[in-house]
This record gives C-alpha cells, structure tokens and sequence, in this order.
C-alpha cells in the first residue's frame, strides 16, 4: 500500500519526494493557504523554480538535484541507453531557472558527476539516491550551522532578519532562522524582527508564518523601520541568508541586505551571515561577479494582484544586492565560522576541510 504525503505542508518538508514525484510546497500560496504542488517531469521543476514555488537557494539546489532525477527517468524512458545525451535539454533548462542562486549550479554540477559515473542503464534509482543524500546532508548542515551561529549570539537580545532563511527555503530547519531557532532553545532570543520584504514579501507571508509555527515571538516590520529599530539598542544581531557568497566574503542576498548590514555596522550590532559551504562560489575573487537576477517590474508595482503605480510608471526590480565582506562580522557554515571574512580566512576554511577542489 502506498503511504499518503502530509496533508498540509509543514516548514521542514517544503520539498519532499513520495512515490516517484516530486512535491514543493507552494510557497506562493502561504500563508492564506498551505498545498503542495506535485511534479513529474523536469521542466515543470524548472518552471517551478522560475515562478517562487521554491525559493531560497539551499532549496533551490534540492529540488533541483530531484528534478535531475525525473529528467533521467524520463530520458531513459523516450531514448534507452542513449539517456545521457538524451537528458541534456532538461539539465540546461533546470540551470537557467535562477541565475544567482550558485546552490542550483553546484546540485547539478554534483549530479552530472554522479551522472558520469553510470552505465547506459536506467539511472532512476542511483541519481534518486543522489538527490537524497543531497537532501539530507542539507538538513544536517542547517542543523550544524543553527549550533555554531548560537554560539556567536550573547543573550537575551532581540534578533532582525530579512527574507526568509528558514526550513522554507532549505532543505530543512533553516540557516538564518537555524541559528534563530537554535539561539532561541537555549535561551538567547527574546524576539525576532522580520521585514516584510518587498516585492514579493517573504518576510511576511513565510518568515513571520515559520516562527509563528514554532512558538517564537516575532514583530513584523516595514523594511524602512529597521533603523529606527536599531536605534533603541535592543538588537544585538542582523542574521541571513545567502544565494551566493564570492571567494573574498562578499554576500550576495535578497534585495535590501546591503542596506541593512550598512545600517548595522552604524548601529554597532553584530551581521551574520548563515549559509552552506554549497553556498560558497570560490570561483568568483568578488561580489562583483556575481549575477544579479531582474525580475519583471509588475511585481514591484503592484501588490497582491492589485496595482499600486501609476499607469506607465518606470520600475526596476533587482532580486539581490551584495553586501561587501567588510560589513560582516560572521560568516557561519557547517563546516565552521569565518569572523570577519576576507579571501585567506575563506580559502582556510575551504582548505581546512578538504572542500576546495570541489568548489
């Protein structure tokens, strides 16, 4: 007998693989509404990353190492032992879905070696367990970071994110709301304050609905309102995510970063930055190689289906900014931390744990 899939999603299983098909929960729909939205073919996983069914880069690379995995079920099944030629098309479509996110390069970069490794055999079961040791290395990463970034945090303080770096955007747990949920367990975290984060309002629909569900007090506030937050004193840390960090410590995150971490470092209080090793692109010397992904400007000018701006208003709608490594005070990571990070701390921290071939 078949088991069922959970009902409603819940933040730890946004990307779960039942019975041969892939499942997001639909994080555009949250919070009014929490459904899953199933998918059995490559594209369809492509197109999914394209609209925000799954957003944040850890997650990013999870849904794509399983959608490697439909796009070699289904290669194989239309051309035989000729699959590996075969599976191309959808490989190049599932890497242009989000061009800033380096997580999604480095999950298929992982899967086309293990690709390289098969015989002319259906490949379904060996790339699923691929894709499952992906999934769950992320998870135990997430985990680790929470305990390291904890660390960091003297407590009781307030805590400010941006964006959502939760179990949302992961594999499981979170980075940035990692260490929150950690520090919060061991008695460090007072509350949390969420910006809404504009244009597409992660902050409030995800964030503030993840900590909620987690019993930890959060405030949502207005991007703007950050600095007149900080201005009381009560935040001792800034903690979020990354989409790709360059090899000299330059951040690349959602919209909205840079201005924070220069409101912090004015403020005094401590950013930290939370992030996989998978996030680390040492290819790059900067952030000023990184690509920064334009969405379309109807998003930015309008909200919740209606329109805002003025009719022919000019827009421009970049989805990242990067925050230059001089305004971090930590860079946390399952393999470790970097205060204030510069090209030799990261190289050390690559270097120190065997990972710098591989990124």
């Amino acid at each position: 007998m078949k088991t069922e899939i959970p009902t409603i999603p819940t933040p730890d299983d946004a990307v779960l693989w039942h019975d041969e098909r892939l499942y997001l929960a639909d994080q555009r729909l949250l919070p009014e509404r929490a459904e899953f939205l199933p998918l059995d073919q490559a594209p369809a996983v492509a197109d999914a990353i394209r609209a925000m069914v799954v957003r944040g880069a850890p997650a990013i690379g999870v849904a794509a190492a399983y959608g490697v995995v439909l796009a070699a079920r289904a290669a194989h099944a239309a051309a035989g032992a000729g699959w590996k030629a075969a599976i191309e098309p959808d490989l190049e479509r599932l890497a242009d879905s989000r061009p800033t996110a380096v997580n999604l390069f480095w999950a298929i970069r992982r899967m086309r070696t293990r690709i390289e490794e098969l015989d002319r055999s259906d490949p379904t079961s060996a790339l699923l367990s691929e894709a499952r040791s992906i999934h769950d290395e992320d998870r135990a990463a997430n985990r680790r970071i929470g305990e390291l970034g904890a660390e960091l945090i003297e407590g009781p303080t307030d805590i400010m994110t941006h964006c959502n770096a939760g179990a949302l955007a992961t594999g499981g747990y979170g980075t940035a709301l990692g260490v929150v949920r950690s520090a919060f367990a061991a008695g460090k975290v007072r509350r949390v304050f969420a910006d809404e984060t504009r244009p597409w309002m992660q902050g409030s629909r995800l964030t503030a609905w993840e900590l909620m569900q987690d019993g930890i007090p959060v405030t949502l506030q207005a991007d703007g309102a950050a600095a007149s937050l900080m201005a009381t004193g009560t935040v001792g840390w800034v903690i979020v995510g990354s989409d790709r960090i360059a090899g000299n410590g330059d951040v690349a995150n959602k919209i909205g970063t840079y201005g924070l971490a220069v409101l912090a470092k004015f403020h005094g209080i401590k950013f930290m930055v939370a992030a996989p090793t998978s996030t680390l692109d040492m290819q790059i010397a900067s952030g000023a190689e990184i690509p920064i992904e334009e969405r379309d400007p109807d998003e930015l000018l309008g909200c919740g289906g209606r329109r805002l701006a003025p009719t022919d208003c000019v827009a421009r709608n970049p989805v990242f900014d990067v925050t230059p490594a001089a305004l971090v005070d930590a860079i946390v990571t399952e393999r470790g931390v970097v205060r204030n990070p510069t090209p030799e701390k990261m190289r050390g921290l690559l270097a120190a744990t065997g990972e710098m071939n591989g990124l």
